[in-house]
């Protein structure tokens, strides 16, 4: 009788520490904020969710690719918890569809458009209107992010716009699928030049900042960060914050980035 009740006793507290173990993982899971951020965000946001997992043992898993791509992502049910868009006009595109908190959404960074060439012994170009951009492609192509879905493809194409280029370089441009994959066409030399953010030149030892576009050329270039509406991790709006916070800027000023906030 004595061994029966030791056997029970002991299935029970097995059965104890199953349950416990079952109950514990998927609060362990929802510890991991899942992060979707534009591309160019990769070099500093990999040491800012560094530094988080340091100070604060939790971990997050970063997404990046174009805002476009990410954005469209969430809106069929990808599960996101925190979204950094390259351009105001993404975030408003998941606002608009109730897809973020809007409530606490901010403008997190800015940056600044540049021209970058894979030839580090490349002259300087002033870029102005009536530059002669296609000349200086020659029988080579512009790399840029696709115009009409990347935001430093769109930014891109408003500057050129604006200084009255486009029409001469319009042919030339080999649209990439993010502002990182048209650094690379650059970086590989499979492109002459390219326009990139400033903070995609610093990545990239393999390219040369020739050029900087007028702020006046495009709209002022804002990173907006928010919950999606659909988050339930508890440290959703705790990372939120911690992204926002004086530790996080010195990385993403380190970078390139003009913090905003």
């Amino acid at each position: 009788m004595r061994g029966g009740r030791h056997w029970l006793k002991g299935l029970m507290l097995a059965l104890g520490l199953i349950l416990a173990g079952a109950a514990l993982a998927p609060a362990q899971a929802e510890e991991k904020v899942t992060v979707f951020a534009a591309a160019s965000l990769k070099n500093a946001l990999d040491a800012v969710n560094a530094k988080w997992k340091d100070e604060t043992g939790k971990e997050t898993t970063a997404s990046y690719a174009a805002s476009s791509a990410l954005a469209k992502q969430i809106e069929q049910g990808a599960p996101a918890d925190i979204f950094i868009s390259a351009d105001l006009a993404w975030m408003d595109y998941l606002a608009e569809k109730k897809l973020i908190k809007d409530d606490i959404r901010s403008n997190l960074l800015g940056n600044r458009l540049v021209l970058v060439s894979g030839n580090t012994d490349a002259a300087p170009v002033e870029i102005k209107p009536g530059l002669d951009l296609a000349a200086l492609l020659g029988e080579g192509r512009l790399a840029m992010g696709a115009v009409d879905s990347v935001p430093a493809g769109k930014y891109g194409k408003a500057a050129l716009e604006k200084l009255g280029i486009w029409p001469t370089v319009e042919a030339k441009v080999a649209g990439a699928e993010s502002v990182r994959a048209a650094l690379l066409l650059v970086s590989r030399g499979e492109a002459p030049y390219g326009i990139v953010y400033q903070t995609d030149a610093a990545a990239d030892p393999g390219v040369k900042v020739v050029g900087t576009f007028p702020e006046y050329s495009h709209s002022p270039i804002i990173y907006p960060i928010a919950i999606t509406a659909e988050s339930k991790n508890p440290d959703a709006a705790a990372y939120l914050e911690f992204v926002k916070s004086p530790k996080a800027a010195a990385f993403f000023q380190a970078q390139g980035f003009i913090v905003l906030e």
